[in-house]
């Protein structure tokens, strides 16, 4: 188990990491529109069910997204916007409360995650990781460091895990 990262301790430092989730939420966004895009433009298989299922594992996002699946990570892209907008706002209240700061690890980290919705084909994957993001938010925005270790090593993990495509897809 690893020892729980401070949060941000400056109000810059504070705002790059609502900048990189603002960046998360912006590939989530071009990867969404890339998918329904090209689901416009080349009959894909319909995905039907129940929003509340979620996509199996394997499930490319380029085969198709349900409407569910498509709701999901709409609401995700505005969830990472909407914490990312709450950080900037509270960036000065977090900034005062004397909390040293990891924030060259999170900004790592995030540009990562950023990175990766860009390429990501499994929709479980995406869904995934945009809600560890949102996690992450809210752990930064709680301003106590005990909560920043479970979401942060969610994150990493699952970015080492997408790096080997030898290893299974997580349960």
């Amino acid at each position: 188990m690893s020892t729980p990262l401070p949060p941000p301790s400056g109000a810059r430092d504070i705002e790059a990491l609502a900048d990189r989730l603002s960046a998360c939420a912006d590939a989530l966004h071009a990867r969404l529109m890339k998918a329904i895009r090209a689901a416009t433009t080349t009959p894909a298989p319909v995905v039907s069910g129940p929003a509340a299922t979620p996509p199996a594992r394997g499930a490319s996002i380029d085969q198709g997204l349900s409407q569910g699946a498509a709701q999901a990570l709409f609401e995700n892209e505005v969830a990472l916007r909407q914490r990312a907008n709450g950080l900037y706002l509270d960036a000065a209240v977090l900034a005062a409360g004397g909390l040293a700061g990891a924030q060259q690890q999170l900004l790592a980290l995030t540009a990562q995650a950023a990175e990766r919705i860009r390429t990501l084909d499994r929709l479980r994957d995406l869904i995934d990781l945009t809600s560890e993001l949102l996690q992450l938010g809210a752990a930064v925005a709680s301003g106590t460091p005990e909560h920043l270790a479970a979401p942060l090593e969610k994150i990493k993990q699952h970015l080492a895990d997408l790096r080997d495509p030898a290893l299974p897809p997580p349960v």
